[in-house]
């Protein structure tokens, strides 16, 4: 009977004990890349606790046990873990470095998959300007209004906020950006550049001022090369010649849209993109979004 007594006692001691006692927080992570963007991976190893409450450079995240983080601006980042238990609760912060591209590039988030761009320094006109308004959000929440299988995919027009408006394609934030066309800065696939007016009302073939299409393009000979360059004047070197049979393209676009950037990750959403069921305006079925055009700076 004494000693069921005791081992009561000493049960009600070690619950009384583990209730006071605080949780412990405690985690690992590893990064993808320590260019941004940089996706984090976490592993929570934490004690004692009911509740997690994370934290990115002092700003409530997430409460999730261990949340996906992807980092979009490049430098020091505090990310900080509360482990909770009723009153009580424990911080373990942890600096994470990441740094910028070595190029201008921006992170297209779309609704079929991300894609980063790098912007060229060649044409600075058109690369300012697309940090201009990617910065301010104006492309947050457009839509890809004209989509062509084997050809490119569109977007960038204000219009397009709204799904059902009967203009789309036609709009923009009220200016031009003069044309920078550049030797070998042509129209392979995954190449970004500038939609705009047709000659006949736009003579200098000034660009529009937001909107934009990505090339997807098929698979070009030389034979078409050779053409092009007698019925353009546009002249092709051995590297250009080698990037259009490998990558494909529209060279006949040319000298006659501002080129002014390329994919470099996630090729495969053009093609994702490009593959949707559209209507006879070309416009995709079923809405695909740009959900943001983040800056990585």
């Amino acid at each position: 009977m004494l000693n069921r007594i005791n081992c009561l006692v000493y049960l009600g001691v070690v619950l009384i004990l583990s209730s006071c006692a605080k949780p412990i927080a405690r985690y690992t992570y590893t990064v993808d890349s320590e260019v941004i963007p940089s996706r984090i991976e976490l592993k929570n190893q934490s004690e004692g606790a009911e509740s997690y409450e994370w934290k990115i450079d002092g700003v409530h995240y997430s409460n999730e046990e261990a949340p996906d983080i992807v980092l979009y601006s490049s430098g020091r980042h505090t990310i900080e873990l509360a482990a909770i238990k009723g009153g009580k609760k424990t911080v373990l912060n942890q600096d994470i470095i990441v740094n910028a591209p070595e190029f201008c590039a921006v992170l297209m988030r779309t609704s079929l998959g991300d894609m980063t761009i790098e912007l060229y320094d060649e044409t600075p006109l058109h690369r300012d300007n697309f940090i201009k308004l990617a910065s301010s959000g104006f492309y947050d929440s457009l839509l890809f209004h004209r989509v062509i299988n084997g050809f490119m995919i569109q977007g960038g027009d204000p219009n397009s906020k709204n799904p059902n408006a009967q203009n789309m394609g036609t709009g923009g934030p009220g200016y031009k950006v003069d044309a920078e066309f550049k030797e070998g800065l042509y129209h392979y696939k995954g190449s970004l550049a500038a939609a705009r007016q047709g000659d006949n009302v736009n003579p200098k073939r000034q660009s529009s001022g937001s909107q934009f299409y990505i090339v997807q393009g098929k698979p070009v000979d030389g034979g078409t090369l050779d053409n092009l360059e007698a019925r353009n004047g546009v002249t092709y070197d051995e590297d250009s010649r080698k990037r259009y049979q490998e990558l494909g393209g529209t060279p006949f676009l040319d000298n006659q849209y501002t080129v002014f950037g390329r994919v470099v990750e996630g090729v495969d959403v053009i093609d994702n993109i490009a593959g949707v069921k559209t209507d006879q305006r070309d416009r995709p079925r079923e809405p695909v979004k740009i959900l943001q055009v983040i800056p990585l700076q």
